[in-house]
């Protein structure tokens, strides 16, 4: 089960040696820094460990060697958190990030556009979105995964590349800056020296899926290396969504002195996928997987199509199907950062950070293809001191950051000759998106078993865009210009408490704050989901309450609770208005409200009779409502108001629940085989303002056995296997369903939930039963 954290790290020298559990009950996130150790936090007495090994894993041993050279951003004081280690995805086919998050409480996913473009949601906080992890910072090993534009995908992420992920939840601009509105993510690659080899591995399963990886790691005193390389591809379980990706990943971390680290990180990711358009709910209901759409001239019942001007540039339109057509998406990622971390002396270490970020994209994934590069850089500088205050100790966090985006990309109508040939330019964009940051966190131990934490951190935000629109008949070509020129400031203070009256207890109340400014791309798209002039957005900012505890009584029950309000003002919200707009529209909201609850268990119920069993659990509970709001609601002769305060907010998932009911036999002649049995349930939720359409909820059960020879096998120790299945009661539920427009019908009414149903580019159908098996050895 992931563990929770609510502390922060002291200065530990000289050598200790500790056995540390994965499921611990009294073990807190780990708290990482580059040289690979792991620390605890300064409290009143140690924390005890259990009084025998877990029978689910070997015990880890861990030497510390130096001082913490972690930064707060890496163990956020105050803040809640959870992490997930590979023990939890490592056993698994692991085709996307989703298979990392599952079990982490307060954290919950929907499908996105392609393969592994996963929404992944903290707190609700990309629920509303239909691609990307947005309202959130993203960072790999430290270095950012999120553009300056506030954007991060998930195609990079190939689950057997990380050893673990920690996620920080709740507001957290102090000390992440601008869009982690919901909190911030950060994943941690395998370390070379726990690889010491090379791993070998391949995946296969159900509509043709395969995926080939390989993992080379090496390490010493002197230097740490992980290189992993995956090819994965398939058919997918929707018509059009081929797919095939290739990603690699590279960490190095090199001792130069005693004093002195550089950290160099590489990661590169090609998506190669066929897009299916997003349905609506009468099309979803008809036929959900698209089967016999290609032609959209005897298609069968339900079938989805795109509309595109028959010559590429004005006058009449014909209806192709997604797969006819050629949509998809032909995108390439390339990260590469530098650090270097400085110790001034056993209490103060210096980082300096510099990453480079190219996003280039081709997505004709609509009437129109969407084509240019993204180029961001980012550089920071931080300080971290451990000092002593008479019996008191003091951790001092400050840092500054700038990070600059400039991109320039075009629009094509897509023509109906197949290969999403295009046609002429509909629009062209450039612009650019600077960030300079400032950040400051004080955590003290004022007394045995308190401590208080307070910070602040600002952002100044430039965005210059300019968008050029091409309108063309038989008599020539027209143009028209829209530019946003926006600047933003935004300040962000926090306080925290946090109590640990025993071994056994923690509590916590943390007061964060948050804000993210909108992104270039969303001032130029209508509420008709067509190019134009929306550039009045503002920022969106959020304040937020935590109130939690930590329970472990026993070494076999870990019990975790939290409860959260958060007040959001101009709330950032994203509709769409059907597969053929070009894009979704993006309004503010003026006051909305957060409020739920987080729940995360571990209990082993019979540690004697049924050592290797165990129950794994998370629940979330995610009430969001407008609390001012009007919507304005035109048609071809009038516009009405209509108030919106008191609904709830569409795409947020009120109620989210993962079980595991897991057992690994720990020892005689089946050592080594174990599994589980899932179930994932989500509640069903609003697809619109008003509240008159959902998309339905379900239950989904999976089931997975693997076996790992023990070391008495001799050469085939070093084998792993698993098979699953999943979607054993073989479901057709809503994997994906984004926000849709609320619309006035010519009697001066609203449109009522028939109506809304059959408002596309909303829902993509989940995956059938599907079987997959795998087969990893070490060499």
């Amino acid at each position: 089960m992931p563990h929770s954290m609510y502390r922060s790290s002291h200065l530990l020298a000289g050598v200790m040696t500790c056995a540390v559990l994965c499921f611990s009950p009294a073990m807190s996130a780990p708290l990482r820094h580059e040289r690979g150790t792991s620390l605890k936090d300064n409290r009143r007495k140690p924390q005890s460990l259990p009084k025998q090994s877990s029978p689910l894993t070997k015990p880890e041993v861990i030497t510390v060697t130096a001082a913490n050279h972690a930064p707060a951003t890496s163990h956020p004081a105050g803040q809640t958190t959870y992490s997930s280690d590979r023990s939890n995805f490592g056993n698994q086919v692991g085709q996307s990030v989703a298979d990392m998050v599952v079990t982490i409480p307060g954290v919950s996913f929907t499908q996105g556009n392609g393969p592994r473009d996963t929404v992944v949601s903290v707190r609700g906080s990309g629920d509303r979105q239909s691609y990307g992890l947005k309202n959130l910072q993203v960072l790999e090993d430290g270095f950012p995964m999120t553009q300056p534009d506030g954007t991060a995908r998930a195609d990079l992420i190939d689950p057997h590349a990380y050893q673990g992920m920690d996620v920080f939840e709740g507001p957290a601009s102090t000390l992440y800056g601008n869009y982690a509105i919901n909190g911030a993510i950060n994943f941690r690659t395998r370390k070379g020296t726990d690889i010491h080899g090379l791993e070998l591995g391949s995946d296969f399963g159900s509509f043709g899926m395969f995926n080939n990886y390989a993992t080379l790691g090496l390490g010493n005193q002197r230097y740490d290396l992980m290189v992993f390389a995956s090819d994965v591809r398939g058919n997918g379980s929707i018509a059009n969504s081929r797919y095939n990706t290739s990603t690699e990943n590279v960490r190095l971390r090199v001792n130069l002195t005693s004093s002195d680290r550089l950290i160099l990180k590489f990661v590169n990711n090609v998506t190669d996928a066929s897009l299916p358009v997003r349905l609506s709910l009468n099309q979803y209901h008809a036929n959900p997987y698209q089967n016999g759409c290609y032609n959209t001239s005897n298609s069968r019942a339900g079938c989805a199509s795109v509309n595109l001007l028959v010559n590429g540039r004005y006058g009449g339109k014909v209806a192709m199907s997604p797969e006819a057509a050629g949509l998809g998406r032909f995108d390439r990622r390339t990260v590469t950062g530098l650090r270097w971390e400085h110790d001034f002396n056993e209490q103060t270490t210096w980082r300096n950070q510099f990453t480079y970020d190219q996003r280039h994209v081709d997505q004709p994934t609509s009437p129109t293809s969407f084509v240019g590069p993204y180029n961001s850089y980012n550089v920071s500088s931080d300080v971290t001191n451990h000092a002593r205050i008479g019996a008191t100790s003091l951790d001092t966090f400050g840092g500054l950051s700038f990070d600059y985006l400039d991109y320039g990309y075009q629009t094509y109508n897509i023509m109906p000759l197949g290969g999403a040939t295009r046609g002429a330019m509909s629009s062209a964009s450039y612009g650019h998106q600077s960030n300079i940051g400032a950040r400051f966190q004080e955590d003290w131990h004022f007394a045995p078993g308190w401590h208080a934490v307070v910070g602040l951190g600002g952002t100044y935000s430039d965005i210059g865009a300019t968008e050029t629109l091409y309108g063309y008949s038989a008599s020539g070509m027209n143009s028209q210009y829209v530019t946003a020129n926006r600047f933003y400031f935004n300040l962000a203070p926090e306080g925290a408490l946090i109590y640990d009256p025993s071994e056994h207890w923690t509590f916590h109340t943390r007061v964060g704050t948050a804000y993210g400014t909108p992104s270039s791309s969303n001032f130029f798209i209508t509420p008709q989901g067509q190019y134009g002039n929306n550039t009045q957005l503002k920022s969106q900012t959020s304040v937020g309450v935590d109130l939690g505890a930590d329970w472990h009584p026993t070494a076999t029950t870990h019990l975790q609770v939290t409860g959260f309000y958060e007040f959001y003002n101009n709330e950032l919200v994203n509709q769409s208005a059907g597969v053929n707009a070009v894009g979704a529209y993006t309004f503010n909201a003026p006051a909305s409200q957060h409020r739920g609850i987080v729940l995360g268990a571990d209990w082993k119920p019979l540690p004697h009779t049924l050592p290797g069993g165990r129950i794994s659990l998370n629940y979330t509970y995610d009430n969001q409502v407008y609390t001012k709001y009007t919507e304005v609601l035109s048609n071809s002769t009038a516009s009405k108001r209509f108030s919106r305060s008191g609904k709830y907010i569409p795409g947020v998932i009120p109620n989210f629940l993962n079980a595991r009911f897991l057992y690994d036999q720990p020892s005689g002649p089946l050592e080594g085989v174990g599994g589980y049995a899932e179930v994932t349930w989500r509640d069903a939720y609003w697809l619109d303002n008003a509240n008159r359409l959902k998309a339905l909820g379900y239950a989904l059960l999976n089931l997975e056995m693997h076996y790992d020879p023990p070391a008495r096998m001799g050469w085939a120790h070093r084998l792993h296997w698993y098979f699953e299945v999943q979607n054993v009661t073989n479901q057709t539920y809503v994997s994906g369903a984004t926000n849709i427009s609320d619309q006035l019908q010519a009697n001066g009414q609203e449109a009522t939930a028939a109506t809304l149903m059959n408002s596309t580019g909303s829902i993509y159908a989940g995956s059938p039963r599907a079987y997959f098996g795998g087969l990893r050895i070490k060499l």
